[in-house]
């Protein structure tokens, strides 16, 4: 196992470094600059702002010099504030990380125990009912959902209060978020609780007299869980960083509200810095999601 996590750790740092010459070199291609804005800058205060963020370099001496700021931990300073850009992100990532954990949370829950209910009761009204608000969930983007949501229950009903930084309230921005993997996650479990009921060691087990209850949860849903957690650990990278729409629609000052306003701005320090911190967030939820399979099943081989 060691030497699979290792290899996993070096695949994952090439992928870092992929994504970040990438962006790096793809935004500088872009015609236009940060300091290009409707007001002129004076050409002397331009020279010196493009001296201060080495812009006035060769694209591949810019690049060297921020990955080696990076890895001193270094992010920067954005070029739009003039402030330091790591204290932004971590505080704007505790809101989206907030948010989009307990988002899974509930979608995790609810899912496994939806799938199992609509596997175990296979063509019943309960399964047909299952399935069909699960197709509905994944039919409808989480920001039509946040609308309808804020429309309904915020401005109609009055049943929850918009937004607060004071008093946050995270109900309707969960629920927006949560319904989409909430909804993958029960037609997962239900197609893996499928399978592993009509596999011979359910059968065997059955056949012992081994109760219901154990046939279930220790033999069928454990096994069950394992495309599961495939799906778990990217998204939940994925739902972290990409609620920005959601944030947008519900006035949460996360991350992804950062990252929209860098791309406007065309502030290429927050632009990579963002970037960066996603896809380290993203590699490393992959690499716990395949040291996770171990543990839910021991029979996987990493070798």
């Amino acid at each position: 196992m060691g030497k699979y996590v290792l290899k996993r750790v070096v695949l994952a740092v090439v992928s870092i470094i992929i994504v970040s010459i990438i962006t790096f070199f793809a935004m500088n291609m872009i015609p236009g600059g940060p300091f290009n804005k409707e007001k002129a800058t004076s050409a002397e205060a331009q020279e010196q702002l493009e001296k201060r963020y080495n812009l006035d370099k060769p694209l591949p001496t810019q690049y060297m010099l921020y990955m080696g700021n990076l890895l001193r931990g270094d992010w920067g300073i954005s070029m739009h504030s003039g402030r330091e850009i790591w204290p932004d992100i971590s505080s704007k990532f505790r809101v989206s990380a907030k948010l989009g954990l307990w988002a899974m949370v509930v979608a995790t829950i609810l899912g496994i125990i939806l799938g199992s209910v609509a596997a175990l009761n296979r063509n019943k009204w309960p399964d047909r009912l299952i399935v069909f608000f699960t197709t509905l969930g994944t039919a409808m983007p989480s920001f039509v959902l946040g609308t309808l949501l804020l429309l309904v229950f915020c401005l109609q009903l009055q049943w929850v209060p918009a937004y607060n930084p004071d008093n946050p309230n995270y109900i309707l921005p969960i629920i927006a978020l949560s319904v989409y993997p909430m909804a993958y996650i029960t037609r997962l479990t239900k197609t893996s609780m499928l399978d592993a009921l009509s596999q011979d060691y359910v059968r065997t087990a059955k056949a012992k007299g081994v109760s219901r209850r154990k046939v279930i949860f220790l033999h069928a849903l454990r096994n069950a869980l394992i495309p599961v957690i495939t799906y778990i650990g990217p998204q939940i990278a994925y739902i972290l960083t990409g609620s920005m729409v959601v944030e947008s629609i519900f006035n949460i000052g996360g991350l992804g509200s950062t990252f929209v306003s860098s791309i406007t701005n065309r502030d290429y320090t927050t632009i990579m810095a963002v970037t960066m911190f996603l896809a380290i967030l993203m590699v490393v939820a992959n690499l716990l999601t395949d040291i996770a399979y171990k543990l839910v099943d021991p029979r996987i081989d990493f070798s």
